[in-house]
């Protein structure tokens, strides 16, 4: 079984290599995960940085004592897939962010289009967003990453369309007939690879036509119609494969 993942802000150790895990981190290590002395842990701080430990013992209910080892840094990989992630209802965005981040999407961008039912506005935006990113970060840690991925403010269509101009292969998932099948299509084997997944409702014909002109054009993922809330896991899976980057 791999090793359990815990953020931390440093890796700042003692003099003996000692480093102590509290906080909420340090908390859930020791009453919750119950960890003792002998077992591996890995420390991260979400952004690529990360290092192997082993549990020397717990200072009561919050704090973990762990041998660190040397800090490694694992590079990102490629190509980069971004999934624009248009809003859905209820907690439907919160399960496809998890599961995004368990396939292994390296960024997120919530995007308001002109069809979606929900939309994010003053501090109801400003805690739907938080909600996404603690997701990917608890969702990280879950699927053992030490490179969580980016979720990003929430992207009008000129800025998705600005996004796909920059992008090495840009891709929206539509299943009206016409669209080319993503199982079939030329990838980069670097760069980076931006993918939109439409609101339930679908992507707007002005939405798909600003979306062409950035460069980006319609595929579909197979016969069947999938919810907004796991198209993106669908898609970011088969990518991972055709890329190389599950090989």
């Amino acid at each position: 079984m791999t090793a359990p993942v815990f953020v931390v802000e440093d890796f700042t150790a003692g003099g003996d290599g000692r480093y102590v895990l509290d906080g909420p981190e340090g908390r859930h290590a020791v009453s919750v995960k119950r960890l003792r002395a002998g077992e591996d842990v890995v420390l991260t701080d979400g952004a690529g940085r990360w290092a192997h430990c082993v549990v020397v013992g717990t200072e009561g209910k919050d704090r973990l004592v762990v041998s660190m080892d040397a800090v490694a840094e694992e590079p990102e990989q490629t190509p980069r897939i971004t999934v624009v992630q248009a809003l859905p209802k209820g907690d439907r965005g919160e399960l496809a962010v998890e599961t995004m981040t368990e396939t292994g999407v390296d960024a997120v961008v919530p995007w308001t289009a002109s069809r979606c039912i929900t939309q994010w506005k003053g501090d109801r935006g400003l805690k739907a967003l938080a909600k996404w990113r603690a997701t990917a970060r608890e969702a990280g840690k879950q699927s053992r990453r030490v490179r969580f991925p980016e979720v990003a403010d929430a992207a009008s269509t000129k800025q998705v369309a600005a996004l796909l101009a920059d992008a090495d292969f840009a891709a929206v998932l539509h299943e009206e007939g016409g669209s080319d099948p993503l199982a079939t299509a030329e990838l980069p084997t670097a760069g980076h690879i931006v993918l939109v997944v439409g609101p339930e409702g679908g992507v707007s014909p002005e939405e798909l036509a600003a979306f062409a002109e950035s460069g980006a054009r319609p595929y579909r993922l197979g016969r069947s119609v999938l919810r907004t809330s796991t198209a993106g896991t669908a898609a970011t899976a088969l990518l991972l494969g055709r890329t190389g980057r599950w090989s």
